[in-house]
């Protein structure tokens, strides 16, 4: 009897447990980065598409996996000359056709519905190099659809780009990166 009642336990556990793990796939054409720089003489405004993203969580842990990949070489702020120059000599897109973020683990917790605060640490891959780094997220649920959304300052300079500034014109050593991912979170 004694083994019966831990199989029903275990028969009604497990899959409780198991519900809990869910994956957040990101629909690219709806998800966006945006990119704003400051510089002397006006503010660069820009943006680059996501290549693809899913996210692994549970709610009742603080792990999270997955990663969220952007195409360098689709930046774009509206100047040609401009755009090339970041392709070319700081991003350097030949080398480095991607930039990515994989979480690792968040505080707060995250509502079965409505929006919750969360802080996302993870590993934010620049020019190949992995930089540890804790981002303010704000998620959105509403039955299988997600709106994920963050702002962060990445400090480029410090983190081995180039420094686009020249003569007169000069560049804030720090980019603002406005995050807009959207897609649909399964268990």
């Amino acid at each position: 009897m004694k083994a019966f009642a831990l199989f029903a336990l275990a028969a009604v556990a497990i899959p409780a447990a198991l519900a809990q793990h869910q994956t957040f796939v990101v629909n690219p054409d709806s998800s966006e980065v945006r990119m704003t720089l400051k510089t002397t003489h006006e503010i660069v405004n820009g943006t680059f598409h996501v290549q693809s993203g899913t996210i692994e969580f549970d709610p009742s842990s603080p792990a999270m996996a997955g990663s969220v990949v952007v195409s360098a070489g689709s930046g774009k702020t509206g100047n040609d000359s401009r755009d090339k120059k970041m392709h070319n000599d700081i991003l350097l897109v030949e080398q480095h056709a991607t930039v990515s973020f994989e979480p690792k683990s968040y505080t707060g917790a995250i509502a079965a519905a409505g929006d919750s605060t969360i802080q996302v640490t993870g590993i934010f891959t620049l020019l190949g190099t992995p930089h540890s780094i804790t981002v303010p997220v704000v998620v959105h649920l509403e039955g299988p659809t997600a709106t994920v959304k963050a702002h962060v300052s990445v400090p480029y300079i410090q983190w081995g780009l180039k420094d686009p500034s020249f003569m007169f014109w000069k560049a804030d050593k720090d980019v603002a990166i406005d995050l807009v991912l959207t897609g649909r979170v399964s268990k």
